[in-house]
């Protein structure tokens, strides 16, 4: 997860050039929105993967999840 998060920050005009331009990210984020996307989904990929090899994501679950 790590490095796919880091791929998407760190090659984020080839994936551009891959998938093309998200007409949403443009609309919402202005100009730039789609590489914007690609690098907030990176990083929250990888923040993720840190959280999971942590063993915090099982409390931040129980925290938005448990009544």
């Amino acid at each position: 997860m790590i490095a796919g998060g880091i791929f998407l920050v760190w090659k984020t005009e080839w994936m551009i050039r891959g998938f093309g331009r998200s007409q949403w990210a443009e609309m919402k984020l202005g100009a730039g929105g789609t590489w914007t996307l690609y690098k907030i989904v990176g990083v929250l990929v990888i923040l993720l993967a840190f959280f999971i090899m942590s063993g915090k994501i099982f409390n931040i679950l129980d925290f938005v999840f448990h009544p």
